[in-house]
């Protein structure tokens, strides 16, 4: 018999969260108070494998999933930007038809999935719902495009997406397309192409949030001169811990702030890869984990148990994600800073594997001296205040 879902099998792994010496009990009520939002949230993609239940808590040592209905509430993250993501095809129109259906089925799940649970989640679609939601006791569920590739070269579908709820989108990913150079691709356009300067035009127009987040440095300097709202990054974080070119530098920080943009940090692209061929080959089974046998999923956990033990992981830690965000604060100030991990689309660190360590972020920041006012507005007023901006914009016209 196929196991469909990890409660199928024995509670493997003890549930993780916070270490209590850590965050403390007046921490945690701190956070649990506050309105927690992330603005890049990949879990959509776990909502179309067979068996995975978001309303169920799941094991990110297992599946590698690391948001659910349970580990929201556990974590205390009251909701952020769930993501419709498309990877990069052919720029013909055959390729953006596969991808504009895809996007669309993305969409769906996300819709579905919401329906499924009435009494704890809800769809927002202003700045002002997230408090609304947040006093009503709802997990709150605001929809983004990372990758304006299904759109093809119809901007027309920008306004169909966002009668669908969608409020926040970014033009490219890693590879170039048809709206703009990616950060880690070969220039093409030089920044924008034509189409990606109608695409920034539009966008203003409907209300919805600019992302730069995967573009290029071209892109983000042509983006922060043609927007008429502030810009945001969803999901990136300062070159001077990692240089990289998804990061980015000091200079373009600060100009950044200076627009009234945001920077919400990523929980990756801290450090350069630890790669190793069993953790690797282990990594890969676990994708398809939805698909195997009982005895298949026990062996599965066995081998990574082994290949840790083995070579153990030697990636970022906590305490880099904190030197990271720590750094975009003291270059840009407090008013120009988010939290964007990139949770289910690769984020996570040693001590901060899934969101029920959430807490810990706020812990550290209370130590560092930052105040309850700083604190929400890292946690969701900034990335708010964008939203509240963009609306502000399209409702004048």
């Amino acid at each position: 018999m196929i196991a469909r879902t990890l409660l199928a099998l024995p509670l493997l792994f003890a549930l993780t969260g916070a270490a209590d010496d850590e965050v403390s009990a007046e921490d945690r009520l701190i956070h649990e108070q506050m309105l927690v939002l992330d603005t890049h949230l990949d879990t959509p993609e776990f909502f179309e494998h067979p068996g995975w239940r978001f309303d169920r808590w799941h094991d990110w040592r297992f599946d590698k999933s690391q948001v659910d209905l349970p580990r929201m509430e556990a974590g205390g993250l009251d909701g952020g930007f769930f993501v419709i993501y498309t990877s990069q095809g052919e720029l013909t129109p055959a390729g953006y038809a596969k991808a504009r259906d895809g996007a669309l089925t993305r969409a769906m799940w996300i819709q579905r999935v919401v329906a499924a649970n009435p009494d704890k989640l809800a769809f927002a679609t202003t700045a002002a719902d997230a408090d609304r939601l947040h006093k009503a006791g709802k997990r709150i569920v605001y929809q983004s495009i990372e990758n304006s590739y299904p759109l093809g070269e119809d901007l027309g579908l920008l306004q169909t997406f966002f009668n669908m709820g969608v409020r926040m989108a970014s033009p490219v990913h890693f590879r170039n397309n048809q709206f703009a150079d990616s950060a880690t691709d070969k220039p093409r356009w030089n920044g924008l192409s034509p189409l990606g300067r109608q695409w920034v035009a539009e966008m203003n127009r409907l209300g919805m949030v600019l992302d730069a987040s995967h573009a290029s440095d071209a892109v983000f300097d042509q983006m922060l001169a043609l927007s008429k709202t502030p810009i945001i990054l969803s999901h990136s974080g300062p070159r001077a811990i990692y240089d990289h070119p998804r990061n980015l530098d000091d200079d373009r920080m600060r100009k950044l702030a200076k627009s009234g943009g945001v920077l919400q940090i990523n929980s990756v692209y801290l450090v350069a890869g630890d790669r190793n061929a069993a953790r690797n080959a282990v990594s890969d089974r676990q994708d398809g984990w939805w698909a195997l046998s009982n005895a298949e999923q026990r062996k599965l956990i066995a081998d990574r148990t082994a290949a840790l033990a083995k070579d153990p992981y030697a990636g970022a830690d906590f305490e880099l994600f904190m030197k990271s965000l720590l750094h975009a604060i003291a270059v840009m100030g407090v008013d120009h800073v988010g939290i964007g991990a990139d949770w289910d689309g690769g984020g996570g660190v040693r001590g901060m594997e899934d969101i029920t360590a959430l807490p810990r972020i706020t812990a550290r920041l209370r130590r560092e001296g930052y105040s309850e006012a700083d604190i929400a507005k890292i946690w969701s007023g900034n990335a708010l205040r964008l939203l509240r901006q963009a609306e502000a914009y399209a409702a004048k016209r």
